[in-house]
């Protein structure tokens, strides 16, 4: 893409030396953000592992109470987001600002509808007594194992959904800036990728949450 020298100095801060070593170093340090995220779930994932293995059949038993109803569509729905996302952020790179946020908009509106589905499965734990130390009820086999579950599982999908609503906020601010010319011309578009890159990664980890919880009974 030609750039004149006008577009280069307007899009290139201090101290950088060139747009290359500008968008590395965003780039490195989105990365090491995202690290010390992984180190928060990828503890909470290595905790769930070892009492699973303690309490197999209560945690197992605990697996049954999700419903895949639920799970099913929200992943779908999350994997839709990360291609919006994609393409929003290409639209960046293109300099085309009305398709930038178009898919940025519609990234945002598929978080959404994410957190209302998981509204809506949270509701129904809750109304059959699944919350632990608030709403519980179970007295099923293996009652205190299966309570340990819900605890697992209420504070890994909770963490997730915190992650996803401040997605959606910084998604749905960059679509604003979007729409008044912030990222343009397209050697500008660096925070859409950055932004791009944190959406990706809390839609990992729900692919991680889905077989940890719902899938391995």
């Amino acid at each position: 893409m030609t750039m004149s020298v006008a577009e280069r100095d307007a899009a290139l801060g201090e101290p950088y030396q060139t747009l290359e070593q500008q968008h590395a170093t965003a780039e490195f340090g989105m990365w090491i953000f995202l690290a010390t995220e992984l180190m928060l779930f990828g503890g909470l994932f290595t905790a769930y592992t070892v009492y699973r293995a303690i309490y197999s059949a209560g945690f197992a038993e605990g697996s049954h109470h999700l419903d895949l109803l639920y799970a099913g569509p929200n992943t779908a729905v999350l994997l839709l987001s990360s291609l919006t996302m994609a393409l929003g952020v290409r639209a960046a790179q293109l300099g085309k600002q009305r398709a930038m946020v178009r898919y940025l908009v519609l990234t945002a509106a598929l978080g959404v509808i994410f957190m209302v589905i998981k509204g809506a499965e949270y509701a129904k734990h809750i109304h059959d007594g699944f919350l632990p130390g608030l709403a519980w009820s179970y007295a099923g086999p293996s009652a205190r194992e299966v309570e340990l579950f819900f605890v697992a599982y209420f504070l890994m999908t909770g963490l997730h959904a915190v992650h996803l609503v401040v997605a959606i906020g910084i998604v749905l601010v960059t679509a604003l800036l979007a729409s008044r010319g912030r990222f343009l011309p397209a050697t500008r578009s660096t925070p859409v990728e950055m932004v791009g890159l944190y959406w990706h990664f809390v839609d990992v980890i729900w692919t991680f949450l889905l077989p940890l919880l719902y899938l391995i009974r």
